[in-house]
């Protein structure tokens, strides 16, 4: 699967036209809409959320969902990530604030566990159901990382260099905008997720 994933999402080329994509998951008062080719829901990596649930990105299908990658320990970039984040979820429209999902996955693997993500949420003010906090294995985060093109290195304090990315994912799961860079313009962000409901 994960050369599938490497094949179908970050060559895309490969996929014919012609092809038929995958049938999705009902999601609960909508009609399930088919996978594309290029849609990460594709991937079959298993993460644990916050409140120790399993899941999968799939269980993400049928919002935008606006995503970064931090760790809890960082000592700069990530909180000012997540002020940003916070900022363009205020920003949104009503409407589309009640159907945005904004994800935050952990380069983490070793320190961020379900407890400390839920301490981080309590800490950051990020209210559930909107916020979704997931810890995963490190070659599915590596996966992850490769395929939104986000830089990351561990260093000997098991702190993280990395890009500073917010992407927002379409209701089917493919990347319909991304912003590299801290304290950046909210309308940019706002209008992507916004473009991707109509």
């Amino acid at each position: 699967m994960k050369l599938f994933a490497l094949l179908c999402l970050a060559v895309f080329a490969s996929t014919p036209a012609t092809a038929q994509p995958a049938a999705a998951p009902a999601v609960p008062g909508r009609a399930a809409p088919a996978l594309p080719p290029k849609s990460l829901y594709h991937l079959d990596s298993t993460w644990t959320d916050d409140t120790g649930q399993t899941r999968q990105l799939l269980s993400l299908l049928g919002d935008p969902v606006v995503v970064a990658m931090i760790f809890t320990n960082c000592e700069y970039a990530c909180p000012i990530m997540v002020t940003d984040l916070l900022r363009i979820r205020a920003a949104l429209p009503a409407a589309e604030r009640a159907r945005t999902k904004f994800l935050l996955v952990s380069f983490d693997d070793v320190r961020d566990t379900p407890p400390v993500l839920r301490a981080y949420r309590a800490k950051m003010n990020l209210e559930a159901p909107a916020w979704q906090l997931f810890h995963g294995a490190a070659p599915d985060i590596q996966e992850l990382a490769l395929l939104f093109g986000v830089k990351v290195k561990r260093d000997a304090r098991g702190q993280f260099s990395h890009s500073n990315l917010i992407t927002v994912l379409n209701p089917t799961g493919e990347i319909a905008y991304q912003r590299e860079g801290l304290r950046g313009d909210t309308d940019e962000v706002v209008r992507a997720v916004t473009a991707t409901l109509k």
